[in-house]
């Protein structure tokens, strides 16, 4: 079976099984119409995944291939078939994973569902298997979709549990403390609260610098576990 043939399959399966109802139920998490969709349940999704991988006219290059179409499609749930694909090889991955995680992002990732799964079902394997390393997200801070800039510090998140030292995460991220989008706003504070709850000095020192020259939005997720006496320390003076 070509790329091209398993594409033209997974698009007739999506629309045979399309819901209505599912759409009208996860549009509501989706700001700017970014969620098109068929309406599939995840246990369709996940039951068509399985049985394609487990086919024998379909090979991990063919998958590979056909990665490539779904990523680009504006439906919600080719691309989550890319998604779901690479997961279920994680033992697999390699340098190249990452590689085509930055093409999907460059390509087709438009949506924060998207890019978190992402992050924490195949980007964390990477830097947990060493991989990859965190300084390998430098190109991507000032990469041109919103969804990637993201990316860098959700990514990060799950990495809190393996090293007691931030500092690099916190020299990493400093670019995105004045990006201009919502979307990273809410990740970088996402990563800082969690990085409060570990490392409450460190982070603090990080936050003080900032909280004059950054969106409150980060500050807003940064101090969400604060008290109202550790808050008020992160309020901008002027």
């Amino acid at each position: 079976m070509t790329p091209e043939e398993l594409y033209i399959e997974i698009v007739k399966f999506c629309r045979s099984n399309s819901n209505e109802a599912i759409v009208k139920k996860y549009s509501r998490y989706f700001k700017n119409g970014v969620y098109d969709a068929y309406g599939l349940s995840q246990d369709l999704l996940n039951g068509k995944v399985k049985e394609i991988l487990a086919r024998k006219d379909v090979n991990p290059e063919t998958v590979h291939e056909t990665s490539k179409l779904l990523i680009r499609s504006s439906k919600y749930e080719e691309p989550s078939f890319a998604l779901m694909f690479y997961k279920a090889n994680v033992k697999q991955f390699d340098r190249r994973t990452f590689d085509d995680i930055a093409f999907w992002f460059e390509t087709g990732i438009n949506n924060w569902a998207h890019s978190d799964f992402v992050c924490g079902e195949l980007l964390f394997p990477l830097l947990k298997k060493e991989i990859i390393h965190i300084n390998d997200f430098a190109p991507w801070i000032v990469a041109s979709n919103k969804f990637q800039r993201r990316a860098v510090p959700v990514s990060m998140i799950k990495t809190l549990k393996l090293t007691n030292d931030f500092l690099p995460c916190f020299s990493l991220i400093e670019p995105l403390m004045t990006d201009p989008e919502r979307e990273v706003h809410q990740g970088a504070g996402w990563f800082l609260r969690e990085a409060w709850k570990k490392n409450k000095e460190d982070t603090e020192k990080f936050l003080y610098k900032w909280k004059e020259k950054s969106p409150r939005l980060i500050f807003q997720y940064a101090c969400e576990k604060m008290n109202p006496e550790e808050k008020i320390r992160f309020r901008r003076t002027k």
